[in-house]
């Protein structure tokens, strides 16, 4: 398990050094005891106060993070175990409102057994004004990323954990809502860790402590571009992107960027163009042809991936999503590899596509499927709903959408990650209503009619392009924009 650190030292450990100005605390008139009243609250308060050096479960401030300016949120669990009063709410409130007035990125840094006992319900509803906070700072168009430290249990993990838009872990910290204390006696403890929390598509990625500070540095650097780029530039605001219930604050500004769809990758395969439908078919399945992975390689700098669903799945095998550079350029990817897309691998790519709209960063989805999983767990698992979420975010998507079909597109399971009217495919690819081999046996023909059906399916990338269904064929030395 990891070290468990102070506020004040996994600060040190994460910003760049003398960046770190802590924020001022609201002060709160306190009856003796607390609210409640609980008898001995205070003498624990001034004993944590003494053993720790701070007034408060949590640590706010402003700091760069590999040069990367952000709003950092650190709780002490040394301070009665991180939990959540009204004076934390109060910090955490104020820590949120400046980071939407300066247009900051905000970064919790998470250590919590939950709520205050000795403040009751009054400590269990400051989760809502949590709640409240994230959601404004969210339709303000700027991410939070969250980092879990040992233990992030109860109302914090649900609400600056869990509802982070990327969530990185330490290895080995315990991670869930039940606290070790509540959970029931026979409970699999393995269940209530970062690795397990990450496997379950709750959580993006573990990341060892001496990788953190750079792999937070790259997360915020590639999340803030957009925002970055707009306040350098002085561009004016996009009335489209304004906040509901900003009460009067500005929102997110485009970047000189926006409106710019990502640049269509170059063909990586080859460039003669199919004869025949058939062959169009068996160049897609080649084991020889690129796949996902070099496509990716070849077009980003540097890229971080996003990981699950957000409820209970990953399909890291079927799809990869994430956000990277290119040409200093953030562009976010969807790319599906060769196998069929799981209903979490639909989900993760719908999460994807939600918050690089929300940030007004490009997307870029590469599609290669034979087409979704059919087998009776994708069914328990919503495989229609997910496909259906996807086709709604991809549709409702205010940034721009570029896609590139480089392999098998195969019937909706493919078209869910397609961009309308900005769709362009390779030379090894092709695109059908639904496999050659499938459409025989629907038409009762025999083996021997498929390669004909799959002429007469027009798939070919240059019968795409005749049908108008893609807007042109890229070559290896092609760059083209749309």
């Amino acid at each position: 398990m990891t070290e468990r650190l102070s506020a004040r030292e996994i600060l040190a450990l994460l910003t760049d050094p003398s960046t770190f100005t802590e924020l001022p605390s609201p002060t709160r008139e306190s009856a003796p005891d607390g609210p409640l009243g609980w008898q001995g609250y205070d003498a624990s308060r001034a004993r944590a106060a003494e053993r720790t050096g701070e007034s408060e479960s949590v640590v706010c401030g402003t700091a760069r993070v590999a040069g990367t300016q952000a709003v950092l949120i650190a709780f002490e669990f040394g301070f009665l175990g991180g939990s959540l009063g009204e004076r934390t709410g109060d910090r955490l409130e104020a820590a949120y409102t400046y980071a939407r007035t300066h247009r900051l990125p905000v970064v919790p840094l998470v250590a919590t057994g939950g709520s205050r006992m000795q403040e009751g319900m009054l400590a269990l509803t400051q989760l809502q004004r949590v709640a409240r906070q994230s959601a404004l700072t969210r339709e303000a168009g700027l991410p939070q990323i969250a980092v879990l430290r040992d233990p992030t249990t109860g109302g914090g993990w649900a609400t600056l954990g869990a509802g982070a838009d990327v969530i990185l872990a330490l290895p080995g910290v315990q991670v869930g809502f039940a606290g070790s204390r509540v959970r029931p006696a026979d409970a699999d403890p393995t269940a209530y860790t970062a690795e397990a929390q990450v496997a379950a598509g709750a959580a993006d990625a573990v990341v060892p402590m001496t990788e953190l500070r750079e792999t937070l540095g790259r997360w915020l650097r590639l999340l803030t571009a957009a925002a970055a780029g707009s306040r350098a530039a002085g561009a004016a605001p996009d009335p489209k992107r304004a906040a509901p219930g900003q009460r009067g604050q500005a929102p997110l500004p485009p970047s000189p960027d926006a409106g710019q769809p990502a640049p269509v990758p170059a063909a990586l395969g080859t460039v003669t163009p199919s004869t025949t439908g058939w062959d169009a078919v068996q160049r897609a399945r080649s084991p020889q042809r690129p796949r996902a992975h070099a496509y990716l390689d070849d077009y980003f700098t540097h890229r971080v991936a996003i990981s699950g669903d957000r409820c209970g799945g990953t399909d890291t095998t079927g799809i990869l999503c994430g956000f990277g550079d290119h040409e200093g350029r953030t562009v976010a990817y969807a790319a599906q590899t060769g196998t069929p897309t799981r209903p979490a691998g639909y989900r993760t790519a719908t999460r994807l596509v939600r918050l690089a709209d929300r940030l007004g960063i490009p997307i870029l989805t590469l599609v290669d499927t034979p087409g979704a999983a059919n087998d009776a767990d994708a069914e328990r698992q919503g495989a229609g709903a997910a496909i259906a979420e996807l086709f709604g975010a991809v549709a409702a998507a205010r940034t721009p959408v570029t896609t590139l079909v480089i392999g098998e597109g195969g019937s909706g399971g493919a078209l869910a990650l397609a961009a309308a009217g900005n769709t362009w495919a390779t030379p090894d690819s092709y695109f059908s209503v639904i496999a050659p081999e499938l459409a025989a046996a629907i038409l009762k023909r025999g083996p021997d009619q498929v390669e004909a059906t799959a002429d007469q399916l027009r798939i070919r990338p240059q019968d795409l392009v005749e049908l108008g269904v893609i807007r042109g064929i890229v070559r290896a030395v092609d760059h083209p924009r749309p």
